[in-house]
């Protein structure tokens, strides 16, 4: 079975290559790509498309290697000990397993996301090298070996924020998801709006480029911005036909907060459009 991509989800031939290419080799598919390019939701939707369990571990700056395999809860087990609790002489009722051990002992094989790896300290991605690599680990407290029954399909992605090790890129199938194309964004807003008022579409599409052309952008817009700019001009009528007979090139674009996120970029804007009006 090959992934193909979904009813909501476009992927290019690039990407599709991409991913059945980790899943044929048996590597972990690194995604890289600007925010909101939808490097997660391909995890999602090659779980759907596969018709897989999908297990997601969010990475964060204080997340551990060693949470990802088990957790050992000593305090727990002092607890109980001073309560008197049978439990307390099964070490085992304290070990508390990580994601990759629930991808590990999962029956059928199953798509593991490990979400914006780039989060957590640079050692993070070399302490997972072994247990990618043999797809086992083994648990010292109950001198117990967790090893896949099936080989999960592992997929990992960055944002960039850090480099990862040489070491640990070496045993990854890398992709970049470039920034959608104009056509191919066209598809995109088609898969979540369908039967959206076309011309509509062309015009909000203009705008966007446009605002990502603009030179000395901090952050540029990205496709979840302007699937959530399009619905609320969709909700706003008066909004949405400003946008269709406007002069846009003279205004801010309506609802402009749902494109723009910080306050460097939206006083570009308006000078932008202050100059835009003197020349007129």
């Amino acid at each position: 079975m090959k992934f193909t991509g979904t009813e909501k989800y476009v992927a290019t031939d690039d990407l599709q290559m991409a991913v059945n290419a980790a899943i044929g080799i048996q590597r972990p598919l690194l995604i890289k790509g600007e925010p909101g390019t939808g490097k997660t939701m391909l995890a999602e939707e090659i779980a759907q498309g596969l018709g897989t369990r999908l297990i997601t571990w969010h990475i964060k700056s204080t997340t551990k290697a060693q949470q990802g395999l088990y957790e050992y809860d000593a305090v727990s087990r002092l607890r109980d000990s001073q309560l008197g609790d049978d439990r307390v002489h099964d070490i085992g009722n304290y070990i508390v397993k990580g994601k990759l051990w629930e991808a590990f002992e999962a029956d059928e094989q199953v798509v593991l996301l490990i979400d914006e790896i780039d989060k957590a300290d640079i050692e993070f991605p070399n302490d997972l090298l072994q247990e990618l690599d043999r797809m086992s680990f083994y648990v010292y407290e109950t001198q117990q070996e967790v090893k896949a029954k099936q080989r999960p399909i592992v997929v990992i992605t960055s944002n960039n924020e850090k480099e990862l090790p040489d070491a640990f890129l070496r045993r990854c199938f890398f992709h970049y998801i470039a920034f959608p194309e104009h056509e191919t964004m066209k598809e995109i807003v088609d898969v979540h709006f369908p039967g959206v008022q076309q011309e509509l579409v062309r015009n909000a599409l203009e705008i966007f480029f446009d605002v990502r052309k603009i030179p000395g952008l901090k952050k540029k817009p990205s496709t979840s911005e302007l699937i959530d700019w399009l619905k609320l001009l969709m909700a706003d009528e008066l909004s949405a036909k400003a946008l269709q007979e406007g002069d846009t090139s003279s205004a801010l674009p309506p609802l402009y907060g749902a494109l723009v996120k910080n306050e460097q970029d939206v006083h570009l804007l308006q000078k932008l459009a202050f100059m835009a009006r003197r020349r007129a």
